[in-house]
């Protein structure tokens, strides 16, 4: 600018000149001055204006050697020793990083405000050009000895090296950021619908209650700047103050509990691991429906038994060990048991299926109950035969003895060709006849087991299916 002043000032004793070489006017000439002139007005404001910003800085250096001449941060900033120190505490929950189930131990990442106020910083305003705040790195004053009591962390506490905002009537504010590891004891008998409850309690290691009084500001901490997390949905985290006297000491020990209130974000879960079970737990009771003839009944039953064992064993893998079974694991236990009674009980229908026909005669009770009134209800009918009405049980016919089926007529014949006087052919025909009474009456006797086994089916179908049914909703109904 200093060139440009001189330029100027050597102008003012010659005429300017305009660009095509002739001289300019009287207007011209007046606007030249009034720009020489406000060059200089701005050239003096300039030199001032290191010396205005320079003050506040030297008054702020001027208050801290004041402040901190004779200052100590080893001991209370208290003008009585007998005074209580009351400092307040605020948290905001920003971030979830862990929770990890097996070992218990839940890591946030925290904004920890602690207000205090020390008797030994304190100022006049006025006496320092109105400077009400100044802000000096936390290590030189005296910081109360507050720290989280379940710590879960193998490192020391390390303070975080952050400045703190001090005002002229002593009240002194520190605003931390901390990455804590806590325990937190998880209840995963409701997994994956469970909720849990982890507290962070926060108090002073070796001031009492009679030196250092520690209270949170407001009821719960605040969530304004929470990232949701993908697993885990906050409902809160109240606040609550206690007052402990523990074994070692006498006096009591304030410290503040903040209590964070999960609930687990189930749909992947339920996606990954519920689903499925469900779907085959449906699958098993059709064996039950599944032909005897296709040799494929146990099949069925032991495929499905085995994929159930592999989504328990991946479950396994996921889960803490806990005292008590978590509740998608007693849905696998439960529908793991239900799958082995129904292939045992296939096994079982199958028997009965496949009694030949050496076998005895269906029991009476049994035609009554189970060929009679069930097998009407459950519509098993032969073929052709309508719905709700069944084939009258029917004791099979006893066969004949081969010598009883031919009798001599009571009045003796004369003709000597007459067919009843072969009674050679006559005791073939009746053992034919007897053989196929007999046959017969196997083969109805076959059928009605066959019946009773497609009755049993048809039976253990409606019940498995129900028991299945029922527990997959009860399991699906806690998502909701």
């Amino acid at each position: 600018m200093l060139p440009s002043v001189g330029s100027q000032d050597s102008h003012l004793g010659t005429r300017p000149k305009s660009c095509c070489g002739r001289s300019m006017g009287p207007r011209s000439h007046h606007f030249s001055l009034v720009f020489s002139v406000s060059s200089l007005g701005l050239l003096f404001l300039f030199s001032l204006f290191p010396e205005c910003l320079g003050a506040e800085g030297k008054l702020a250096h001027k208050l801290f050697r004041d402040l901190f001449a004779n200052y100590t941060s080893a001991l209370r900033p208290v003008a009585d020793t007998d005074q209580t120190l009351n400092v307040t505490l605020e948290v905001t929950l920003s971030q979830i990083i862990d929770m990890d189930e097996r070992n218990q131990v839940l890591t946030l990442y925290l904004w920890i405000r602690q207000e205090w106020t020390d008797a030994y910083l304190r100022w006049d305003p006025n006496a320092y050009g109105g400077l009400d705040a100044i802000r000096i790195p936390s290590s030189l004053v005296w910081r109360p000895d507050i720290v989280l009591y379940n710590k879960a962390d193998t490192q020391p506490p390390a303070s975080a090296s952050t400045n703190v905002v001090l005002r002229h009537d002593g009240a002194v504010r520190w605003d931390a950021p901390a990455i804590t590891r806590s325990s937190c004891r998880v209840d995963v008998s409701a997994f994956p619908f469970d909720a849990q409850r982890c507290g962070l309690t926060f108090g002073s290691w070796t001031h009492g209650g009679h030196q250092l009084d520690v209270r949170p500001r407001g009821t719960a901490a605040s969530l304004a700047d929470f990232v949701e997390n993908v697993e885990w949905r906050v409902l809160g985290m109240p606040a609550r103050r206690r007052v402990l006297t523990y074994g070692c000491c006498s006096e009591p020990y304030p410290d503040v509990t903040f209590t964070l209130l999960l609930r687990r974000r189930a749909a992947a879960y339920v996606c990954n691991l519920l689903l499925p079970c469900v779907l085959i737990s449906l699958l098993a009771p059709l064996a039950f429906h599944l032909p005897a003839d296709s040799g494929e009944k146990v099949s069925l039953g032991v495929t499905v038994l085995l994929a159930l064992t592999v989504f328990q064993l991946l479950l396994a893998e996921s889960m803490p060990p806990a005292e008590s079974v978590p509740l998608i694991g007693k849905y696998y236990m439960a529908t793991m048991t239900m799958v082995t009674f129904s292939t045992a009980l296939t096994i079982l229908i199958m028997n009965l299926h496949y009694c030949g026909p050496s076998a005895r005669p269906v029991p009476a009770w049994a035609r009554a109950l189970l060929l009679g009134r069930l097998a009407r209800g459950l519509c098993v009918r032969e073929r052709g035969e309508p719905c709700g009405q069944s084939r009258s049980p029917e004791s099979p016919p006893s066969p004949q003895p081969p010598d009883g089926g031919a009798r001599p007529p009571a009045v003796p014949c004369r003709e000597p060709q007459c067919l009843c006087r072969q009674e050679a052919l006559l005791r073939h025909v009746s053992t034919i006849a007897n053989t196929f009474h007999s046959h017969r009456a196997a083969q109805r006797c076959h059928e009605d087991w066959k019946r009773l086994a497609r009755v049993m089916d048809r039976f253990f179908l409606g019940i498995f299916f129900s028991m299945a049914l029922v527990m997959s909703l009860l399991v699906l109904v806690q998502a909701l």
